[in-house]
């Protein structure tokens, strides 16, 4: 049934997309590519600015970072001469799977690997929003040498009491591996949105409707709103082994802010982060509440890390993603991320 929605929800974003309502991405070339990843450069190979590496979420399309010109994070990094990458999935086919030591270890090395190698830079920036920024955070904690500083935009470090209603619903589910049986493998991505819609339903049904209605005065707002609309239909499954790991090792478990992650043969957590962080909280949104955030920064006093908030946003449709596409957060909140990364102050 789910593997019946993703088709019919990539049918109408085919509709979205011949009524000119869908993304506009920016050139890239893919400077990497293996089974299960590929990694995009874009803009001018002699650039002399920092390195940047994305890391994009598991289960939605990567072009959030790029959507429309007038509110895209990587084009606004091009702009100040950055030496931008972004490290997309490929949609798991039922062969694979590919689990956290991939997603948060090897893909990320090897993809920072061939940048280093690009750019003559022995560290980079990581910067990732939502889990794409929770895997950043592991993988900065099992090679901390390799990151110069990372960037969590609305990104979940710990999932404890104060982590909100998506990790609550995935403490009340029952043991993950029959659910992820049950569902099929990969996982299609409609009943992942199906699972989050659950949690938060307020966010994901009423706030989707709420901006519609202010944004129709808006043409510059009601454009974005729609484009973001067609993103949603773009969900990609998740494997089995991702789904189950995810929900038990960092969800149930909190493994990574209790330093008990055990991947590629090491433990790992949050303690042993040491480049500095930004991170940006989210109010507007219950997807990833600020305590989830203010916790995990909370168990490494010692880190150097820097808190900037969104403000929230019309025509963001669902203000989880306002951060990376909101005209405000352009105008206000990223020419400060912009001065963090190339200078480590905002």
């Amino acid at each position: 049934m789910f593997t019946l929605i993703d088709e019919a929800r990539r049918q109408a974003g085919f509709w979205f997309d011949a009524a000119g309502l869908g993304k506009d991405e920016a050139p890239f070339r893919v400077a990497w590519q293996t089974q299960g990843a590929r990694l995009r450069a874009y803009g001018n190979a002699g650039a002399s600015g920092p390195a940047m590496l994305i890391v994009a979420a598991p289960f939605k399309g990567p072009y959030i970072w790029d959507l429309l010109p007038q509110v895209s994070v990587v084009r606004r990094c091009l702009d100040r001469g950055f030496r931008v990458y972004l490290l997309e999935w490929a949609r798991p086919g039922p062969g694979d799977n590919f689990g956290l030591e991939d997603y948060c270890h090897r893909f990320i090395a090897d993809a920072v690997t061939i940048i280093q190698k690009e750019t003559g830079q022995a560290q980079i920036t990581l910067a990732g929003h939502s889990l794409g920024g929770t895997f950043a955070a592991v993988f900065a904690s099992l090679l901390p040498g390799r990151v110069l500083r990372l960037l969590l935009v609305d990104a979940p470090l710990s999932f404890g009491p104060e982590s909100g209603p998506i990790a609550q619903l995935a403490k009340a589910l029952p043991d993950p591996r029959p659910l992820s049986t049950s569902l099929g493998s990969p996982i299609p991505g409609s009943a992942l949105t199906l699972l989050s819609l659950c949690a938060v339903p307020e966010e994901f049904i009423l706030q989707r409707y709420q901006d519609l209605a202010a944004s129709l005065p808006d043409p510059q707002a009601l454009a974005l709103h729609l484009a973001i609309i067609r993103w949603t239909l773009d969900e990609f499954p998740m494997t089995a082994r991702l789904f189950e790991e995810t929900l038990q090792l960092l969800y149930r478990e909190d493994r990574f802010v209790r330093n008990a992650l055990n991947l590629s043969g090491e433990r790992t957590g949050i303690g042993r982060l040491r480049a500095p962080v930004l991170a940006v909280l989210n109010p507007a949104s219950d997807v990833v509440p600020s305590g989830s955030v203010e916790a995990g920064l909370r168990a490494i006093p010692e880190l150097e890390a820097t808190v900037l908030v969104y403000e929230g946003d019309r025509g963001a449709a669902l203000q989880h993603v306002g951060p990376l596409v909101g005209r405000n957060a352009h105008e206000r909140l990223w020419p400060k991320l912009l001065t963090w990364i190339e200078h480590g102050e905002s």
